[in-house]
C-alpha cells in the first residue's frame, strides 16, 4: 500500500456519497465530491509517476475506481431523467463488455494486459466533462438541456469508438494470443 493507492481507495469511498447525494437533489455538494473525486484521479497517477510508485493493486483499483465511480453516477442521473437513456445503456453496455472480454480471457488462459489506450483515456475524458457539466448546471438550477444535446452525442460517439475498439482489440487477441 502506498499513498497513490490510498487516494485511489478514498475516491471508491466516494462513489456511495456522490450517488446519494444526487439522489437527495444535493447537486451542489454531488458536484463538488465528483471533482474531488475526479482531482484525485489525476493527483494519485501523477504521485505514482513522478515518484516511480506504481504497483499491480494500483494498476486494478484504479480503474475499479473510475468505473464505478462514472457508471454509478450515470445510472444514477439516468434513473433521475438528467442524461438520456441510451447514453446511459451505451456507457454500462460498454463496460461490462471490457470487464467480460477481460475476464473471459484469463479464464481461457488468454491473459489479455489491461491497459487503457488513448481512445478510452479521451472517452473517459468525454465522459466526467459530461457528468461535471450536467452536476454543475443542476447545481446552479440551469436548464441547458439544448446545450447538453452536443455533449451527449459526443460521448455516446467516443464512447460507441472506444468500446468497439476494444473489441476488435480483444477479438485480434483471442484469435492470436498465445495460451498461458
Amino acid at each position: 500500500m502506498n499513498l497513490p493507492n490510498f487516494i485511489t481507495i478514498g475516491r471508491i469511498l466516494l462513489v456511495p456519497l456522490t450517488v446519494w447525494l444526487i439522489i437527495s437533489g444535493e447537486y451542489a455538494l454531488a458536484f463538488f465530491a465528483f471533482m474531488v473525486a475526479g482531482i484525485s484521479d489525476g493527483v494519485d497517477g501523477f504521485i505514482a509517476r513522478r515518484y516511480n510508485q506504481h504497483t499491480e493493486l494500483g494498476s486494478y483499483l484504479d480503474p475499479i475506481a473510475d468505473k464505478a465511480l462514472l457508471v454509478s453516477v450515470y445510472v444514477t442521473l439516468g434513473l433521475q431523467k438528467d442524461l438520456p437513456t441510451w447514453l446511459v445503456i451505451l456507457v454500462v453496455t460498454r463496460d461490462i463488455l471490457i470487464v467480460g472480454a477481460v475476464i473471459l480471457s484469463w479464464v481461457l488462459g488468454k491473459k489479455l494486459a489491461v491497459a487503457p489506450s488513448m481512445a478510452s483515456k479521451v472517452n473517459t475524458a468525454g465522459q466526467i466533462i459530461l457528468a461535471v457539466f450536467v452536476l454543475g448546471f443542476l447545481a446552479l438550477e440551469l436548464d441547458l438541456r439544448q446545450i447538453l444535446f452536443a455533449g451527449f452525442i459526443s460521448v455516446g460517439v467516443l464512447t460507441f469508438g472506444s468500446g468497439a475498439l476494444y473489441m476488435w482489440t480483444w477479438l485480434q487477441h483471442m484469435a492470436n494470443g498465445k495460451q498461458e
